[in-house]
């Protein structure tokens, strides 16, 4: 069993902690699904229980004496009780309390971690393995228990490789080929550039021509459950979005130059929830993440030129709030939450510029700050605590508060990037066009802890879970950090 999931399995039978003392996964995947089970199995007879899920707010204190060990009383310990009795009567399985990397850049795309076993500098000899794949891309990977999901292709024949390889050793678990067709696209750009969204129940992929953008839904054995074609696709650059998977719904952020829309699909049928049309302007590859209100409902949130940042509601795909014209330029990089503010990147030529988006009152929001200098086009900034840490295009690094821009280190590595940051404990690593793995400091002061080989360039992102780290470069993927699992 991972590290990631012995944690969550030990916390809940020790006592649940804090929701701050969660992972971002741990809380999203394994809480939420206890409060599922509670709900139905107890007929909603108990209240309390809702309150696992995050959706109420607890009544307040209780005596000692009621709260017992870890502060959470009968209503813990019955949790607990549970979730250990439904785990071992196989009624959920140990993966959905794990820390799942189901989309780019990890849980709602904020890039953060926990491995404490991933090293900070390190050589070939110290990789639990690596293997080439078959067939190259740019998309990073994305993981669901002991199973790696990536996008390859071969671009000479115009075929797509949807991979699931074994997260113990490498190997192969399936390959499924589909046929596409060649198109004109940017020299940077590939056929096999978007990453896979995955949930409990399937693999979710994407890739497109000028013809045809191809949305298709697998289990995670490789069985196709459908197939959808959404249109043409037209862009400067060729296509390059990436999907979400939330609850159930499949979303597609189609935002290009020419017909533009967002749509969510049913993930077990790919029937159609919900269209939202959307002005057309310069193609978009950001991917949306999530948003929760304090006190309010979850929204889907947005970044386009065309539209700028907007919000939308995953249950009817309405929109909650909008603030149009506010990138003037192509997004690439994936919104990203700083308290209740969000931040975008708006650029082109590999410069950008950032703007934190405050939402005010009703429909309305406002730029809070922006940041012209040294801000990334395509790597998507990351937020720790009250810092945030930007890595631009050219190989320029900077630290900033959050809360307000005001920057408190910069940098420069010797460099270009499209891959972005993610963070692991107190370290930010990155990985390089030119095939180097940058690991820094994630602090108030700018350490470059390691300049690492990985013998070949890369375009995508790091994914980490279960306590170890996995690079994909142009043709080979690297399994690094932890205790490699059993073969």
């Amino acid at each position: 069993m991972p590290a990631g999931y012995r944690r969550v399995l030990a916390a809940i039978i020790m006592g649940t902690p804090r929701r701050d003392e969660w992972l971002p996964g741990e809380w999203t995947t394994g809480v939420h699904v206890v409060w599922w089970l509670t709900r139905h199995l107890m007929d909603r007879e108990i209240e309390m229980i809702q309150c696992v899920g995050g959706r109420k707010e607890d009544t307040g204190p209780r005596p000692a004496a009621e709260r017992g060990r870890g502060g959470e009383g009968a209503y813990g310990g019955l949790m607990r009780l549970l979730v250990v009795g439904a785990m071992c009567a196989g009624v959920v399985p140990p993966t959905a309390f794990g820390q799942e990397w189901a989309q780019f850049r990890g849980p709602n795309g904020a890039g953060h971690a926990k491995g404490d076993g991933i090293p900070v500098q390190w050589a070939e000899k110290d990789y639990n393995w690596k293997v080439k794949l078959p067939g190259t891309g740019h998309g990073s990977p994305a993981l669901w228990g002991e199973k790696i999901f990536l996008l390859c292709a071969d671009e000479k024949a115009a075929t797509m490789i949807v991979t699931c390889l074994s997260a113990a050793n490498g190997g192969t678990v399936w390959a499924k080929t589909y046929k596409s067709e060649p198109f004109a696209k940017n020299r940077d750009n590939h056929f096999a550039i978007s990453t896979p969204a995955v949930d409990a129940k399937g693999v979710y992929v994407v890739w497109g021509s000028r013809r045809k953008l191809t949305l298709l839904a697998m289990d995670h054995d490789g069985k196709e459950l459908w197939q959808r074609d959404l249109g043409a696709h037209e862009s400067q650059h060729g296509p390059g979005l990436s999907l979400l998977a939330y609850e159930g719904l499949v979303v597609v952020p189609n935002d290009q130059q020419g017909e533009s829309f967002i749509l969510a699909v049913d993930g077990a049928t790919g029937t159609t929830r919900w269209k939202l049309k959307r002005p057309t302007g310069l193609a978009a590859y950001s991917t949306p993440c999530v948003r929760r209100p304090a006190g309010g409902e979850a929204e889907l949130i947005f970044s386009s030129s065309a539209s700028g940042v907007t919000a939308v509601d995953p249950a009817t795909g309405q929109v909650k709030w909008d603030c149009p014209g506010v990138c003037p330029r192509r997004c690439v990089s994936t919104p990203v939450l700083a308290g209740e503010r969000v931040v975008v990147t708006s650029g082109t030529g590999g410069r950008g510029i950032l703007f934190a988006v405050e939402p005010t009152s009703g429909k309305e929001a406002k730029v809070a700050y922006r940041i012209e200098k040294d801000a990334p086009y395509v790597p998507s900034p990351l937020v720790k605590g009250d810092l945030m840490f930007l890595l631009g295009d050219g190989g320029g690094v900077s630290c900033v508060r959050a809360a307000t821009g005001e920057v408190v280190w910069k940098d420069k590595l010797p460099d270009r990037f499209y891959g972005s940051f993610v963070c692991v404990g107190e370290r930010l690593y990155c990985l390089s066009r030119t095939g180097s793995a940058y690991v820094l400091a994630a602090g108030e002061k700018f350490e470059l802890l390691a300049k690492n080989a990985l013998g070949e360039g890369s375009f995508a992102t790091p994914a980490v879970a279960g306590g170890r780290m996995y690079l994909r470069t142009f043709s080979h993927l690297i399994s690094l950090g932890g205790k490699a699992a059993a073969e």
